[in-house]
């Protein structure tokens, strides 16, 4: 994925700046830090008793590594290459002493203070981008285990934090002018404890569920109709989901090679088939989003509103 998208926000033209963001096209990837995962540690709390007792053979964690990585790129990699949304799940170890939260999906990631710091050290260099956290899944959790994530959360970005606010009001020049860079999704009722999370349910990001690509462009086109006019922001999520039986088939090849390759060109066309705005795409994610130039057809899109904007001058 290419450095030139690091700025992208920054370099959008004037017109676009007073737009809500929530009224423009922003690539984001799925299950976003699962680049790392320990196939030496436990399996994951997210996982089915069942699963966690065939794991205690290596073996299976190495095939379980396969199916549970769904991005190449760090964290940073993915923020220079242009994407601005992050799909995490986190969990305590169970077990381990003190309150640490690791990403987590089926194995476990990085600690999360480690990715939101190297998060932070990226917006430092590049003030005039904004980022989006969407802390959707929790695991082993209690509310001291959420007072420590969201204190971690704070003492990473401090004042870059924005505040719940009126979602039309968050525009790229709002974000400048309060020098924010970042929103927090938090699903989970201690939100309402922190004027920097935001409530989940104003990032609605439905699921298709399916391994079948034509059905989940079915799937994004009819969430896309549905979408609320005003007042959320909207995730577009051009994944596809492995069955147990898809695991099960092609148990040695992996996610990548399994269901992303062969499906990515007819998901990047219907991605370039969209148009944002009120009623159009929003935020949209991919796995491996540096297979194919997913961010910058993502972020091209903008340029129709731009033609729109003519247009109607």
């Amino acid at each position: 994925m290419a450095d030139s998208n690091a700025d992208w926000m920054g370099s959008l033209p004037p017109g676009l700046r007073s737009l809500p963001l929530s009224n423009l096209a922003i690539p984001g990837s799925h299950d976003s830090f699962s680049y790392w995962v320990d196939e030496k540690s436990p399996v994951g709390p997210d996982q089915a008793t069942a699963i966690k007792r065939l794991a205690r053979i290596s073996l299976v964690r190495k095939i379980m590594k396969k199916w549970s990585v769904t991005q190449n790129l760090t964290f940073k990699e993915q923020l220079e290459g242009g994407i601005r949304y992050f799909d995490l799940r986190v969990s305590s170890k169970p077990g381990e002493i003190g309150q640490e939260i690791y990403f987590i999906h089926g194995l476990f990631g990085i600690k999360v203070w480690d990715g939101l710091k190297e998060m932070n050290s990226f917006l430092e260099q590049h003030p005039k981008e904004v980022i989006f956290l969407d802390f959707n899944h929790f695991y082993a959790m209690d509310d001291s285990h959420h007072h420590f994530l969201i204190n971690r959360i704070r003492s990473a970005f401090e004042s870059k934090l924005c505040c719940v606010e009126c979602v039309e009001y968050v525009t790229l020049l709002y974000m400048w002018e309060k020098k924010h860079q970042v929103l927090i999704f938090y699903h989970h009722p201690l939100y309402r404890a922190y004027p920097f999370l935001w409530p989940g349910n104003k990032m609605p990001a439905p699921w298709a569920n399916t391994t079948n690509v034509h059905k989940l462009l079915q799937f994004l086109e009819t969430t896309l109709g549905e979408r609320s006019r005003y007042g959320t922001f909207h995730v577009s999520q051009a994944i596809l989901t492995p069955r147990v039986k898809t695991i099960a088939r092609h148990l040695i090849r992996g996610l990548k090679n399994t269901l992303v390759h062969r499906n990515l060109p007819m998901i990047l066309n219907w991605v370039k088939a969209q148009k944002p705005g009120v009623m159009g795409v929003n935020i949209i994610t991919s796995d491996f989003v540096e297979l194919v130039d997913f961010a910058a057809t993502v972020i091209a899109l903008n340029d129709l509103l731009l033609e729109e904007d003519e247009s109607a001058t």
